[in-house]
């Protein structure tokens, strides 16, 4: 699959942190119930690649990929547990190069014009912009469409429920990335009826 084809299953990817093996599972089956399939599970906990494993087994509904992929050996490890795509935060040519031999899909990370002519001149058009708010959010997004007319867009870092809009707005924008959705607290106290409720939210943004 290509990276742009995540963005027809909805206009938020959730950015996810799971620190127990046993949340893996029940945390995708409600990001799911709630309309959201497409699940970035980031490499940040030692149990990371582990959970993407489970996820990939037990829930054939997700579309689950890693994130924080700094690494050709994250790719490869990523690939091996069951990944569709990878999400880099920043790019280098090795990442790139390491995730086009694997045949995984990935949404490298930018923040500037100069990381996108990197990321654009080994083949990609569709990357992340990290850290979206601190690195000019909504007006940056606008002053890179001028330049890159064929370049599109996922913008993650800070970003709300309430800010989505403001970047789903903008046409270079296909859909948001967003930690709003998978709360430390509600995966602690396993509270899948309030993330499956916050999935629904989420997943009705592409109606506004």
């Amino acid at each position: 699959m290509s990276t742009l084809e995540l963005a027809s299953h909805g206009p938020v990817i959730p950015v996810i942190v799971i620190d127990r093996l046993q949340d893996a599972v029940p945390l995708a089956e409600a990001l799911v119930a709630g309309g959201v399939r497409v699940l970035e599970v980031t490499l940040r906990t030692p149990v990371a690649l582990k959970c993407i494993e489970a996820i990939a087994k037990a829930v054939p509904e997700a579309i689950v990929g890693a994130g924080t992929v700094r690494t050709g050996l994250d790719a490869q490890s990523a690939k091996d547990a069951g990944c569709r795509f990878a999400v880099s935060p920043g790019y280098t040519p090795e990442i790139g190069r390491t995730c086009q031999d694997l045949g995984l899909a990935l949404l490298p990370g930018v923040s500037t014009a100069s990381e996108v002519m990197t990321a654009n001149a080994d083949g990609y058009h569709f990357l992340k912009f990290f850290p979206a708010t601190a690195a000019g959010g909504v007006p940056m997004l606008k002053a890179l469409a001028g330049p890159f007319p064929d370049v599109y867009f996922c913008p993650t870092g800070g970003i709300t429920l309430e800010t989505a809009p403001q970047f789903l707005a903008l046409p270079n924008v296909k859909v948001c990335g967003g930690s709003w959705l998978t709360p430390a607290d509600a995966l602690r106290e396993g509270d899948w009826a309030r993330i499956t409720r916050l999935a629904q939210e989420a997943s009705a943004l592409r109606r506004c």
